[in-house]
């Protein structure tokens, strides 16, 4: 790109510029002079300098993207599903604005490329060791040709977004590839395609293409969209292809007649499965590569010994408790009458139904539901205990000789939080219970909504032959519990180990395998000498209900050769594929369970290498998006666990634009960065919300650590004064509007932030948030979506929701805006904060929150009963003090700002005293940004 040596004036005319005009607007920063610190149009050919008055304010026009194209194009090749997503938009308006691609990828697909062509300007993806891309990544922000920052996290689902600011008429088409194997449940394979356009399409497609050398038995698309869309999907089957189309005109993809908005707002899913005649599996050989299809039917399913582990601690109360119990009656109901079992409900102690297996004969399942009934949930989690108990059981049973040899023995545990009470550590918690297990028995975790430790389950229930499953705390929870169920309540066969001749394969995915439930699959690939091969040999051996079973297959190695070369939508790469798919996942499952840091490292060695050689995003790769000329690039990589993550309800990575500084001060709605994002509901901060209630979070021991103040209205306390960073966050207390049992409720009507070494103040209310530079300042109302940004200070607006002040990679900070209804007799709108532990403050640091950035030794012992049964008391040692304190519950309101999130804690009495250094009168300050003064 050529460039003069002098700025275009915003009056200079386009016309003298010949040829086509293309221009994308970036907000980059160059450091020879030229545009310096200003937003830049960029048209190829020129550049032309767009400066905006400090005191401007850009209004936001009506949206007129048009998205003029919306194509989904998948091809199933046995179970391997290769989908491209691509968008073709427009900017109709009359100014520049942000033009967005935001699709969800199904959780364990692996991205392996991305494109973007902004009128002809084309960007273009490749994988990197994810050290080098952002050393790559922050060489070209230093140069100022970065254009932003882009991450990932993973949920059960993943949210790709991108979004790019570009002039008007400017054309831009995303494309996105992503691959994934589909794993067959309940008796089907399902392929999911989320279908989220946001706005009408001109033309819109789904086009879905199955190639299985099985040969099909059904193909089935429910109706996931609504009625809306009936009869418009069609399917056209064969013995071994299939096509489904789903092409919805403008006029059927309008929710109504003389509605302009859309009604594709869901899943579009494809169901099928294939014809099984061989009960030794299916092997299919091509390229070097084999894959070994094994799900036999027709079996007697082998009798179970199961264990429910159910959580009933306080945040199990209401509905996740009514929807387990809902789940487990029927759950029981389903029982079959071989069947052994017991239920153990724990909160802080731990209960047992019985104290030993019984048969699932109806008297016994009926009272088991009686129980179930009773249920109340309260206290705290004693994951420890509770696991250990059940091994107990089982273990007890298999030693008195109670359980039938060909049996099948499960431990199934229901929790929605983290260990609160016993033993606390994650690691020793895993430890313990695969001593106890000691590879007899299975773990299956189910995790209700974002609060638990999904990662924790994950690794425990992996550890112990079994999985886990993340389920959502809402209506939903009961059917998603018997789905989960379901996939595990009919083991047919155990102990099944697949064999090849050694000389002839190499590098075989996992081939033991601990049981087989009825209506899922087991995949074994590898690679084969097909050069010095004709035929390929599996003897598979496993135990039956009644009986040892080995089966043999035999197939040709060139038997796959000409059905594939023949059909133009299959992929020639399947097998190589799916081989890297499942070796990758094997190895990160196989990296969690690690006994040794050096085993850890080689393994993470293997899976980076698998990552570049497949070229694919992993923990250990990320993705550089770069245009032809390499002055532009992007990163996307996965970000720290959302648990333990920043502030807010996304992904924080600074934009572009914010990484400017001087930038003048502009409102800029609905401004993100390019990328994959994810958005985690939860994860553990230091915070203070309502009358006003403090939660430290202390990350060394793991411990919520609650108090609350107990000040004057106009009063304003220290939160942190950190004159090592220049930091000063402070609030301002209000009154209730009267008093009630002669107390005046007291909260945070007034946040300030100072920091000192950017000269910037931020006064945060519940009517505005104002940004101060001197005698400049500029605000946004609680009404306002959008985000201000100076010397790369960012505050993002989300209307009527909350505030976060990003500073940096450094440090951030949420507000949370409470409203209530304007005439209530008591309650007044208030605020909250909330500060992550990671933010990077000095050793000077101190404050009610700040002195908590260097973690004091907390010892809690002696716990006893309460006054209140629900609420226990215990001695806390800490900073030479000992303690009464109670354990209880607190509110965070991140994701609920209505009811909030019960957080699990220890009260420390009389304003916090003992815990805080000194007494919290000397924390008041006289100014919004004061810092503390030097005791």
């Amino acid at each position: 790109m050529s460039r003069d040596n002098s700025c275009f004036s915003q009056s200079d005319s386009l016309s003298d510029v010949k040829g086509p005009v293309h221009c994308t607007m970036m907000f980059v920063r160059f450091h020879d002079g030229l545009c310096k610190d200003q937003p830049i149009m960029f048209c190829r050919g020129y550049l032309q300098c767009h400066k905006l008055p400090e005191t401007e304010i850009p209004v936001e026009d009506d949206d007129k993207i048009g998205l003029y194209s919306y194509k989904v194009q998948s091809t199933i090749t046995s179970r391997l599903a290769n989908t491209m997503i691509q968008a073709k938009m427009v900017n109709n308006a009359k100014r520049s604005q942000h033009i967005v691609f935001d699709v969800q990828v199904p959780k364990g697909a692996f991205i392996d490329n991305f494109t973007m062509d902004v009128n002809g300007i084309t960007f273009t993806s490749s994988i990197r060791e994810k050290s080098e891309a952002r050393r790559m990544y922050s060489q070209a922000k230093a140069k100022g040709k970065a254009a932003g920052i882009v991450r990932s996290n993973a949920l059960d689902m993943e949210n790709f977004k991108t979004e790019v600011n570009v002039p008007p008429g400017t054309r831009i088409q995303f494309e996105l590839h992503y691959q994934e194997m589909i794993r067959r449940k309940l008796s089907s394979y399902e392929h999911v395609i989320s279908m989220k356009p946001g706005r009408l399409a001109k033309h819109m497609e789904v086009d879905v293409r199955i190639i299985e050398p099985q040969g099909l038995r059904y193909v089935h698309v429910p109706n996931s969209l609504g009625d809306h869309f009936n009869g418009i999907t069609t399917i056209s089957k064969g013995e071994k292809k299939a096509h489904v189309s789903f092409k919805p005109t403008m006029a059927q993809q309008r929710k109504c007649p003389t509605c302009s908005s859309t009604a594709v707002d869901g899943n579009f899913v494809v169901q099928y499965d294939v014809n099984r005649e061989n009960t030794g599996g299916e092997l299919e050989i091509f390229n070097g590569y084999f894959i070994h299809f094994f799900a036999p039917e027709n079996l007697d399913p082998l009798p179970k010994n199961i264990l429910f582990v159910i959580d009933v601690s306080g945040s199990m109360w209401g509905l996740k408790m009514k929807q387990t119990i809902e789940a487990m009656k029927a759950i029981l109901s389903e029982l079959r009458a071989a069947d052994q079992f017991s239920l153990i409900d724990f909160n802080h102690n731990v209960r047992c139904w019985r104290d030993n297996l019984v048969s699932a004969t109806p008297v016994q399942v009926e009272d088991a539901k009686k129980y179930i009934q009773t249920i109340h949930p309260n206290g705290g989690t004693n994951i420890n205990e509770a696991l250990l108990r059940a091994t107990f059981i089982l273990n007890e049973a298999q030693n008195l000789g109670m359980l039938d040899p060909n049996s099948v023995s499960m431990i199934v545990l229901v929790s929605d939080g983290d260990p609160t009470v016993g033993e606390l550590k994650l690691t020793t918690i895993q430890k313990n219970v695969k001593q106890s297990i000691k590879d007899e028995f299975s773990l299956f975790c189910l995790g209700i909504g974002f609060d638990v430790d999904y990662d924790f389950l994950q690794r425990i229930a992996t550890d112990n032959r079994g999985m886990a499953q993340r389920i959502f705390g809402n209506q939903e929870t009961s059917a998603q519990m018997k789905k989960f169920y379901n996939q595990v309540s009919t083991p047919l066969l155990k102990k099944i180990q697949f064999n090849y001749p050694q000389e002839s394969v190499s590098d075989v995915t996992q081939s033991s395998f601990h049981n087989y439930f009825g209506g899922s699959e087991i995949v074994v690939a590898g690679k084969v000498d097909t050069e010095n091969l004709q035929h390929l040999e599996s003897i598979v051996t496993a135990t039956a209900a009644n009986a040892e079973l080995v089966m043999e297959t035999l197939r040709d190695v060139e038997e796959l050769d000409g059905f594939m070369k023949k059909d133009k939508y299959a992929d020639p790469e399947f097998t190589k594929k799916l081989w890297a798919y499942l070796t990758v996942n094997q190895m990160l499952a196989e990296r969690n369970t690690a006994p040794t840091a050096a085993l850890k490292r080689n393994i993470t060695k293997s899976i980076l290498q698998m990552s570049l050689d497949h070229h694919i995003v992993t923990p250990f790769t990320a993705m550089l998006i770069e245009n032809s000329e390499k002055d532009e690039i992007m990163l996307a990589d996965q970000p720290k666990d959302p648990r333990r993550g920043c502030c807010s309800g996304q992904c924080l990575s600074i934009p572009a634009w914010a990484n400017v500084t001087a930038v003048p001060v502009s409102f800029m709605p609905e401004q993100r960065s390019i990328g994959l994002l994810i958005t985690p509901l939860s994860f553990l901060c230091v915070s203070v919300d309502n009358d006003p209630h403090f939660i430290i979070y202390l990350p060394k021991s793991q411990r919520n650590i609650c108090f609350n103040i107990n000040s004057e209205p106009g009063d304003i306390l220290n939160l942190v004064s950190d004159r090592g960073t220049g930091v000063v966050v402070n609030g301002q207390l209000i009154g209730a509007k009267k008093a009630e049992n002669k107390k005046l409720d007291t909260y945070f009507g007034k946040i300030g932030f100072y920091f000192k070494n950017k000269g910037l103040k931020v006064e945060i209310n519940t009517e505005k948030i104002t940004l101060k530079d001197g005698s400049y300042s500029i605000a946004l109302t609680w009404s306002d979506t959008g985000h201000i940004i100076r010397k790369q200070l960012l505050i993002s607006v989300k209307k009527e929701s909350n505030v976060t002040i990003t500073v940096g990679e450094e440090m951030s900070f949420m507000v949370l805006l409470h409203r209530v209804w304007k005439n209530h007799p008591v309650n007044v709108d208030f605020l909250g904060i909330y500060i992550p532990p990671e933010n990077q403050l000095s050793p000077e640091a101190h404050g009610l929150i700040g002195q908590f950035a260097s973690e004091p030794e907390v010892y809690i012992h002696h716990q006893r009963p309460g006054q209140i049964p629900e609420k226990p008391q215990a001695t806390m040692e800490v900073k030479g003090n000992k303690l009464t304190v109670t354990r209880g519950l607190q509110k965070d309101y991140r994701t609920d700002r209505v009811y909030g999130t019960n957080v699990q804690c220890w009260f420390v009495h009389n304003s916090g005293k003992g815990f805080i250094d000194g007494h919290y009168k000397d924390y008041l300050v006289p100014h919004l940004y004061s810092f503390l003064k030097k005791p």
